[in-house]
């Protein structure tokens, strides 16, 4: 198998396994990762995905040898498949890179899709297919520039260099750096921390950040109220007032998962 998923805990960690490969991506194993987050969006004992790879490389991109050797991928426009596999879905819960080593090309494309990015120091991001005349076609162009900004997209677009995870950390592109090795740890403390949370107010609020890049900002207020409106109807509101009210929170305390209410 190419792709290997363990759920514990309400956490779910998806593992590209082709460590010969550098995790590359091939056809199976971008439709593999398809049904993998697909079965965690629908999973009703899982809040929080991780998306990690085996041995010492996140991901160096689509599989190479795979496409010299013709194997051919659908490039459509619409549809939940995308070359590197779930780029295009918009899961209603988080997903976590974990990196390790090379998180390049259609590697990296995978990373921005996921809501948090943590990576060992040694890790490198960067538009490596630049050199070999492959596209972008896993959303990389949208989502690049929203995270870094125009003028750093397009010098890392154009230019295809390397990024050392200083630079990644301080422009935005990856949210903690940790020891190499350790990355996959401090992704599952931070996933603790959001199954700690109650669940309906996180994902609507989630989806909203989403969802405002398709629509006008009238439009974007209306979904944010809409989302609100589904939070206090599922309780979750009334729940939490009650238990600041019994002292919960005070003073800027900060809860930690299992001390407050939170399940569906």
């Amino acid at each position: 198998m190419s792709v290997t998923c363990h759920t514990a805990d309400r956490i779910t960690v998806v593992t590209i396994d082709r460590p010969q490969r550098r995790n590359a991506v091939d056809l199976s194993t971008a439709l593999a990762l398809v049904e993998a987050f697909k079965a965690f969006d629908s999973a009703s004992d899982s809040d929080v995905a991780i998306l990690t790879g085996a041995g010492d490389a996140f991901c160096a991109g689509a599989d190479l040898h795979a496409l010299a050797a013709g194997e051919r991928k659908p490039y459509k426009p619409d549809g939940d498949f995308a070359p590197m596999g779930p780029t295009r879905l918009r899961l209603g819960k988080p997903v976590i890179a974990a990196i390790e080593g090379p998180a390049v090309a259609g590697g990296m494309e995978l990373a921005l899709w996921c809501d948090l990015r943590v990576a060992g120091h040694s890790a490198t991001m960067g538009v490596f297919n630049r050199r070999f005349g492959v596209p972008l076609v896993d959303l990389g162009t949208l989502r690049l520039p929203r995270l870094v900004g125009h003028g750093r997209a397009l010098e890392f677009i154009l230019t295809g260099r390397p990024i050392a995870m200083d630079e990644a950390l301080r422009i935005g592109l990856v949210n903690e750096v940790t020891a190499d090795g350790h990355a996959l740890a401090r992704a599952l403390e931070l996933a603790r921390l959001l199954t700690g949370f109650p669940q309906a107010a996180m994902r609507n609020d989630r989806l909203s950040v989403y969802e405002q890049y398709d629509l006008s900002e009238r439009e974007a207020t209306a979904n944010e109220i809409a989302r609100g409106r589904a939070t206090l109807d599922s309780g979750e509101t009334l729940s939490g007032s009650r238990r600041f009210a019994e002292g919960a929170g005070r003073h800027g305390r900060f809860e930690t998962p299992g001390s407050g209410g939170r399940r569906e």
